[in-house]
């Protein structure tokens, strides 16, 4: 006789989970979360807390193969659509410390003082909307054809796309400001040639490219339904999704924007570029600024 006692299961998953490539992945995103951990109290980079906690993506909540418990796959399902987020949220603060550091304002479609708020606001709303959707969906696990099912799912799919959007926008923000820069460099940047400001951007379009892929991939997979092609695949999951936010996490541990931080903080620019434009007489002159080793390699 079965144990009342044993908690009950359900046949969650339109395809068998190999449960050698999650403890792999795992595996690989609990390496570079570590490092991430490390890299950011070690300097007190303090604004990428966001990005290292994302890095606890994959969780390993699945329960043995066959049949699977309904909370943990609640649980990991919602943390996997709403962790990305958390990347490019620290993403739209690395673009507005690259503008503070090159003294390029005037060359941001959107004023420095609030593109930071303005992205955060956005993707805030995206937030909220894929965990309203997620709630909603959990709610009827067992029961995907309910009109709960149906609309938590709809919610993730407007979340997504708005996300997507919204995202396209902030790149688009990002290259505009490196055209104009490119043509009329501050003088900051004439005077600090330890401002390598294209490679941060650089670097900063690698990460955003990798997560349009998952996003792009995010919104085919709900718009085609529990019963779509993407659902129902495994492999679909692994090289759209979880690959690539792995190369974002990878990519930030090596081209790591804690130089940004440096920069900012040591280099005095962070206290200057809060004074009256007219106050700031020597702003631009050289200052030699020592990186740490480790800080920012390959960048």
């Amino acid at each position: 006789m079965a144990d009342n006692n044993e908690p009950k299961t359900y046949p969650l998953y339109k395809y068998a989970p190999s449960m050698a490539a999650a403890v792999i992945l795992c595996i690989c995103f609990l390496a570079s979360t570590i490092l991430h951990f490390y890299q950011m109290f070690r300097k007190r980079f303090w604004f990428l807390t966001a990005f290292a906690i994302g890095g606890l993506y994959p969780l390993p909540l699945k329960t043995p193969p066959g049949k699977y418990r309904r909370t943990p796959f609640v649980i990991q399902n919602s943390y996997i659509l709403i962790a990305p987020a958390l990347f490019a949220a620290t993403i739209y603060m690395i673009l507005g410390r690259v503008i503070r550091l090159t003294d390029g304002d005037q060359y941001s479609v959107v004023r420095n003082g609030i593109v930071t708020k303005v992205f955060l606001t956005g993707e805030m709303l995206c937030f909220v909307m894929i965990g309203v959707g997620g709630s909603l969906v959990s709610i009827e696990t067992t029961k995907p054809d309910s009109s709960n099912a149906k609309m938590g799912s709809n919610i993730i799919l407007a979340g997504l796309i708005l996300q997507l959007v919204w995202f396209v926008f902030f790149v688009a923000i990002a290259a505009v400001f490196q055209y104009r820069i490119r043509l009329y460099l501050t003088m900051r940047v004439r005077a600090r040639p330890d401002i390598r400001w294209e490679r941060y951007l650089a670097s900063l379009y690698v990460v955003s490219e990798l997560i349009l892929i998952r996003s792009i991939f995010r919104v085919i997979e709900y718009g085609q339904g529990i019963d779509g092609n993407l659902q129902s695949k495994e492999v679909s999951f692994y090289l759209f999704d979880a690959v690539p936010m792995l190369m974002v996490m990878v990519w930030m541990n090596w081209q790591h924007p804690g130089e940004i931080s440096l920069l900012l903080r040591d280099g005095g620019i962070e206290s200057t570029s809060s004074q009256p434009s007219h106050e700031r007489v020597n702003s631009d002159i050289p200052l030699q600024v020592h990186v740490p080793k480790g800080v920012g390699d390959g960048l």
